[in-house]
């Protein structure tokens, strides 16, 4: 005799639907950044210079946040032992949604974060997209 499948967690696929958004805002971000870099700095030479600038140059910092939120999150999402519960997932959640918002100011996040969502308009429609996500979330 075969056991059930257990019914599918709504905080997990919430999450896991999140984080493809965040994938793709991340991506918009980065290549937004690297724009405003080479216009200042010159052409950045290779897709290894790009990531040594990632890792070790200031003007790419402030991405950090959402990097890291994006790596607890596929740890979360891949966590077996422990497996993650309802409460870890609504708790990423809770931390994107705060990130994404002026409430919470990480490292000036938000100042380069909200420039980045005025200047570049792909970045815009995305974070647009996140919000009413995150928005038709708030009663998990």
């Amino acid at each position: 005799m075969e056991l059930p499948e257990p019914a599918p967690d709504p905080a997990r696929q919430k999450l896991a639907a999140l984080r493809e958004t965040l994938l793709t805002l991340h991506k918009a971000l980065l290549d937004s950044e690297r724009t405003s870099y080479e216009i200042t700095h010159g052409p950045i030479a290779s897709p290894a210079a790009f990531l040594q600038l990632l890792i070790n140059d200031n003007w790419f910092a402030w991405l950090r946040p959402v990097t890291t939120l994006i790596v607890q999150i596929d740890e979360t999402l891949a966590a077996k032992k422990p497996p993650a519960t309802s409460r870890d997932f609504e708790r990423l959640i809770e931390d994107m949604r705060a990130l994404l918002t002026p409430s919470r100011d990480v490292n000036g996040f938000w100042k380069r974060y909200s420039g980045a969502v005025q200047r570049d308009p792909g970045v815009a429609v995305l974070h647009s997209k996140i919000e009413k996500e995150l928005a038709s979330n708030v009663a998990l």
